[in-house]
Parts: structure tokens; sequence; C-alpha cells
């Protein structure tokens, strides 16, 4: 079976598999917050501390962070079908497992269980959300940052929802009805998208070299994309930590601050397709990114406000900032996953499952790693130095990624080639023909001159044909 796309719109196995694979985003993305509403009360009443239970949640992040890029590396090894459905698998079957908690009456043993099950679990999920992003990039070659976009639509939605499906199931069943159903959820998943993905596990590198992870972070558009990514997790994690406390001082309801919290991601869910659209449009996505990190800054600016400024705090600023930060949170992590690809397919790593693997682990890695460090200083800033002179962390973060940013755009660094020009053969012009990169941005032009003719398709791999792609999903 090939899975082709033409005439600027997705077939039906393109679209079957952006449904099944926005069902992995959105599950995992509840598997993450289904626990909020109830779960540090349960732990409470088992006698942990918040310290404790501070950690069950964090130690998802670390587990993700240290495992996506060992995931992504094997990939290719593993099949991306088969990491995907035993990843689903896994971490339904944790999510169950986590809701029989209930019944361990020891303090020790709880928290001991809830750390191994919360470890296992973001395995499973790390595997899952790995596999998807990477088939992302295979089966919708043209339009990568518009799907990958619309899929962290799936992922913003799950992440919003998650506590409120959590907090009902919880008040009609208690703690264990929540997990169940949740980890039925993805069990079906599971077997749904065993049966309608088409198979990719016999997909391989075709005769290239392994990819390894050390030589791609040689790249330096790979290293300030991870920083980027990072960044754009702390100033996320830093609000879901510290916005609740900042938000006392004008005595909202409890409905009232969940809406607050559900401004930004759901801003980050309506701009995320339309930044991708941007990026497939040939706009440099580090130009976006550009822009991204200086709608943070004044995000922080509004919400805090910024220490120094002889300004009081609102409820109107903060809801404009919070709408300001999901915009231009989407504005980083959308154009760094698109253009960390760009970036190694234009280093010579081949335009296959392989190098797909490796970007969708590094993404998930450091987005995982700025998830984790982001609460985690932020909490600690909040009870030293308080809320306006700790939005200084973020902000101060940001700023690095504009000044990097711009000016890796100002010296104009760009997606160099690293094919060598082979000598032409006058018999067959078709031979010795030097190939664009078509998806490269524009304003970028490439090292070394295109001898192809125009009715020749130009650039190299998925990332830069004009023929359909075909793929061994075949």
């Amino acid at each position: 079976m090939s899975v082709k796309k033409s005439g600027g719109s997705f077939n039906r196995e393109q679209w079957t598999i952006l449904g099944v694979i926005g069902s992995v985003h959105f599950g995992c993305a509840i598997c993450i917050s289904l626990q909020a509403p109830f779960y540090p009360a349960e732990a409470e009443h088992k006698g942990a501390s918040a310290t404790e239970y501070g950690l069950v949640f964090g130690i998802f992040e670390l587990v993700s962070f240290l495992s996506s890029p060992m995931l992504g590396k094997y990939l290719d090894l593993i099949g991306p079908k088969f990491m995907l459905n035993s990843g689903i698998f896994i971490a339904s079957s944790c999510s169950i497992l986590f809701g029989l908690l209930d019944l361990v009456p020891k303090h020790v043993d709880f928290i001991a269980l809830s750390f191994t099950i919360r470890i296992i679990e973001a395995l499973g999920a790390s595997a899952a959300t790995t596999a998807a992003f990477a088939i992302t990039a295979a089966v919708f070659p043209e339009s990568v940052a518009t799907t990958f976009a619309t899929l962290e639509v799936f992922y913003g939605l799950g992440y919003i929802v998650g506590p409120m499906i959590g907090g009902i199931l919880f008040s009609l069943g208690g703690y264990i009805l929540p997990f169940v159903i949740m980890g039925a959820f993805l069990m079906v998943d599971a077997v749904i998208i065993y049966f309608i993905l088409p198979p990719i596990d016999k997909e391989r590198n075709n005769g290239h070299s392994e990819v390894k992870f050390s030589s791609v972070f040689k790249i330096p558009d790979v290293v300030l994309d991870s920083f980027c990514i990072a960044a754009a997790a702390i100033s996320m994690g830093f609000y879901s930590a510290t916005l609740e406390p900042h938000l006392r001082q004008f005595n909202l309801s409890s409905i009232s601050t969940g809406v607050m919290f559900v401004i930004s991601g759901t801003l980050y869910a309506v701009s995320a397709p339309l930044v991708g659209r941007l990026c497939d449009w040939n706009i440099y996505p580090k130009k976006v990114i550009v822009a991204g990190s200086l709608s943070i800054v004044f995000s922080y600016f509004l919400v805090g406000p910024l220490p120094g400024l002889p300004l009081p705090t609102t409820l109107l600023m903060c809801v404009l900032g919070l709408i300001i930060h999901g915009i231009g949170t989407a504005s980083i992590l959308v154009p760094c996953f698109i253009d960390v690809i760009r970036a190694a397919v234009s280093y010579g790593f081949p335009d296959d499952m392989a190098t797909y693997g490796l970007v969708s682990g590094l993404w998930a890695s450091f987005f995982s790693l700025g998830a984790f460090v982001g609460p985690s200083v932020a909490g600690v800033l909040y009870d030293t130095v308080g809320f306006r002179n700790g939005t200084l962390f973020p902000v101060g973060v940001h700023v690095l990624v504009f000044l990097a940013v711009a000016m890796f755009v100002w010296l104009g660094k760009g997606y160099p080639s690293r094919i060598q020009e082979p000598r032409p053969d006058p018999e067959n012009p078709k031979v010795g023909c030097i190939q664009r990169v078509r998806n490269l941005p524009q304003d970028i032009p490439p090292l070394l001159p295109s001898k192809c003719s125009d009715a020749m398709p130009t650039g190299y791999g998925s990332f830069g044909s004009h023929s359909h792609f075909i793929t061994a999903i075949s």
C-alpha cells in the first residue's frame, strides 16, 4: 500500500493515519494530566508529603527526557508500528494499575509503587509519541509542519480536558474509575491502530549508514533548536506550578481559576496549525521562533508584571498575557520540529525513518527536560522570591533564545548542502545534476547551483521531491 500526497489534499489513507495518530497524542496527554485534581489528596491521605507526590508527577517528564533519544535511535530497528502499539499497551496497563494504588494502605508502599508505575508508564508513553512523530514525518512529507501542528492540537486538547475528565470520573466512581476508563480507552486505541495503520515496520535505512545521536548534535541548528524546545517547555511549566497561587489575589472561584489555566493551552491548540502552515509555506522557521520568544517575554511582562515596572497586577493583563503565551509557545515548538528535520537532511542525514525517529526522540526529550525543570525551579523561586521576581527566570531564558536565534538569522546561517558535486555526464544530463532542496526557506540559497532542467524533479528524498512520496508503507 502506498501513501501519497497529491493535489495539496490528503487521501483516505492519510486521513485515517492522522486520526489514529491524533488519538495517541490525545490519550498520552490525558495520561499526564488526568490525576492532577485528586491524586495529591489521595497521597496526603496515605501520609505522603507535597515533595513526594510532586516528584511522582515530575518523574514522568524526567524519564521521558532520558528515554526518548534511545527510543528514537532504535525506532527503525524495532519498527515504528510495533513501538507505537507496544507503547500504548504499556501506558494503558500502567494507567489501570495506577488506579489500584487506592488499595495500598502503607505510605512507603504507596509512594514506591507510584514511582514504579509512573516510570514504566512514561516509557510507554514516550515510545508511543516518539513513533507517532516519526510516522507523521514519513507519511506527510510535503506538509510535515502543518501535520505536526495538527497533532499538537490533539495533545493540547488532551492536556486541557484531562484534569476535567479526571475530576468528573473521580466524583462519579472514586479513585479507580478515571484510571480504568483511561486505560480501557488506550487499549481499544491500540487494537484499532493495529488493524488500521498500514504496516510500516519493514521500512529500513535502505543502505544508509546508521544515524547517531551524537552526530546529529554536531549540527548547529539542532543544538539551537533543542535549547528553544526546552525553553518553551520551561515557560509552560513555570505557569503550571505558580499561576494558581499568583491568581489568589483576585479571589477567583475554582471554575474561574480553571478557565485561566485553559486559556494558554487553548490558544496553543488554535495557533499551532496556523504556525505549521506558515512553515510549510517556506517561511524560515527560525524567524517564527524569534517572534515566539518575544511573545513569551511580553506574556510575562503582562502577567507578572516584570519587577521594577510601576504597573499593578490586573486580571485583564493576566488574561492577555496567557493568550500571548499560548501563541508564543506554538511559534517555538512547531517550527523547531520541522527545522531539525530540514537541518539534519541538509547535512547529509538519510531522509528516512531512521532520521525521523531520532529527531522525534530529540524533540520529545528536550520538551520533557523543560517540562521537568520549569515547575521544579518555579516552585523554589516562588517560595524564595515570589512570583513577580521569579518571572525573571523564564524571561531571561527567552531573552537568550531571542538573541541566539536572531543572531543566527542575522548571520545568514542556513541549511548547507553536504552533497559533493559530481562530474556531469554529457550523454545523460540527468546524471550529475545538483538537486536543490525544495522545502528549504526561499531566502536561503543553496551552496551549489542546480544543473537540473526545470522539467526534472528537484530536491532529494521526501523533503525535496516534487514527485509523490512512496515508502515501504506499501
